[in-house]
């Protein structure tokens, strides 16, 4: 990694604003389009099973390439890659912006997705490669980073309702043009080249992992409409099986694979990335239902809506900002990751006690600032641990993997509770009662995910002495 004594701290704090940018507009490019999907189905012919498929066909293509994201960006220089994924994700923007059918829209939010699974692991590795050697500016940096999701998925709502009603909807995803123009000048120089290593791309493996990724989220998201049980759901989770397994066995084979499989015998770094994946599969549903409590059962419009998310939001960012690196010196990431996962499962079984003639100061507004707490305190601890555990060689394969895992797991996890909401009455559009059942078990059932997470990260996540006491902040 190149040394952070080669940048001048006025160009390495530009450079952080660029790398959160990154992580704020990628998750801004999952919740941008949600107000916009009605007119995006009228004008395009979606079907309604079909239109859930704008939002996926990202996720599935973020989600699926992400580990070959991290190799690439190991092999060939983060900031190259870092470029390249920008460039993508600039293409994609344009397809989906000029869409005449729904079979081009979905291709555009695909290359979007590819674009993102290329940007997200080489911004990480960026990020270790100017603050690593120094552990509490690390800290820092991690935290302003994992503020920039939060906000940005807040500003997706937000931007995408305005421009939706005062532009029109191509204007969604014409917003990145600028903004990639922008981070593909300023990159050269505020980034630090990074060095190629020499090595081949692991094809087989990169075809096998990200088709086996794809269809297990595809068979998870297609199962609440096909039912659990039905020969498509398992012929499909079949398949996924069938191709990670293969992915492994290709893994153990080769002298330079994509995901070496000796990185887990890193210490902590697999409980890590099982604590990402839980707080994705807990967080991402709870954020998802609670804005549909206020729309279909509280009667919020979108901006409303969207100004209701507001404190979660603020909580959010101050927490990871201000406080969670200042415990994590204190108490150090084990602590700190298992205490957050806990206040975040006691904030969303909180939020299960909505009523149907509910009101947001009283069923909302202090549980999802409990909720909010806990996000900010487990998020930073368990994505530095990640990230610190592995070789510095190998920075860009931790970055896909715990990207991964946060995505997969926010996938995976909004599948199924979707579907557990489902059976608890969350279809029945204009029953309060019934929505409101739903909900509440939805929330429920994400508590119960973040709190397997804290009793997972408990047992194998290693004590480390606080920052203070001369080891880094980020590793435990």
């Amino acid at each position: 990694m190149d040394a952070t004594t080669t940048s001048t701290p006025l160009r390495r704090r530009w450079g952080l604003l660029l790398i959160a940018t990154a992580q704020f507009m990628v998750i801004m490019d999952t919740s941008i389009i949600g107000v916009a999907l009605p007119k995006m189905q009228a004008d395009l012919g979606f079907t309604p099973e079909g239109l859930s498929w704008v939002f996926n066909a990202y996720v599935v293509a973020f989600g699926g390439l992400l580990l070959l994201g991290g190799r690439l960006s190991d092999l060939f220089g983060a900031r190259r890659i870092f470029a390249i994924g920008w460039l993508t994700l600039l293409v994609g923007s344009v397809v989906a912006g000029a869409a005449g059918s729904a079979g081009w829209e979905l291709l555009g939010r695909a290359v979007q997705g590819a674009g993102a699974a290329l940007i997200a692991p080489a911004a990480l590795t960026l990020l270790m490669m100017i603050f690593g050697s120094e552990p509490r500016e690390l800290t820092k940096a991690l935290a302003l980073y994992g503020a920039a999701a939060p906000a940005g998925g807040t500003a997706g709502v937000f931007l995408g309702g305005v421009i939706t009603e005062y532009v029109s909807w191509p204007w969604v995803f014409y917003l990145n043009v600028p903004i990639a123009l922008l981070v593909l000048a300023a990159a050269p120089a505020l980034m630090p080249a990074g060095g190629r290593r020499s090595g081949a791309v692991d094809v087989a493996g990169a075809v096998t992992v990200t088709a086996g990724l794809a269809l297990a989220v595809f068979g998870i998201v297609q199962a609440p409409e096909t039912g659990w049980a039905s020969a498509t759901t398992l012929v499909t989770l079949g398949g996924a099986a069938l191709l990670l397994a293969l992915f492994v066995a290709i893994q153990s084979r080769r002298a330079e694979p994509l995901m070496r499989l000796g990185i887990f015998r890193a210490p902590n770094l697999a409980a890590a990335n099982v604590a990402q994946l839980l707080l994705g599969a807990a967080w991402i549903p709870m954020w998802f239902f609670l804005n549909l409590y206020l729309q279909q059962v509280l009667g919020y419009t979108a901006f409303p809506s969207g100004a209701a998310l507001l404190p979660m939001t603020i909580v959010i960012m101050l927490g990871m900002i201000v406080l969670a690196p200042r415990l994590i010196a204190r108490f150090g990431p084990r602590t700190l990751t298992v205490s957050g996962l806990a206040v975040l499962a006691a904030g969303m079984a909180w939020l299960a006690m909505i009523r149907p003639d509910g009101s947001f100061p009283v069923d909302v507004l202090p549980a999802s600032i409990v909720a909010a707490l806990g996000m900010s305190m487990a998020f930073i601890p368990t994505l530095g641990t990640a990230l610190s555990a592995a070789r510095p060689e190998e920075g860009g394969l931790a970055a896909g993997i715990v990207n991964t895992s946060y995505q997969v797991g926010s996938a995976l996890g909004l599948a199924a509770i979707t579907a557990l909401a489902t059976s608890q009455g969350a279809g029945r559009l204009g029953d309060l009662t019934a929505l409101t059942d739903g909900y509440s078990a939805a929330f429920i059932g994400a508590a119960v995910l973040a709190a397997a997470g804290a009793v997972l990260a408990a047992v194998p996540l290693r004590t480390s002495r606080p920052a203070s006491q001369s080891q880094p902040a980020t590793t435990a």
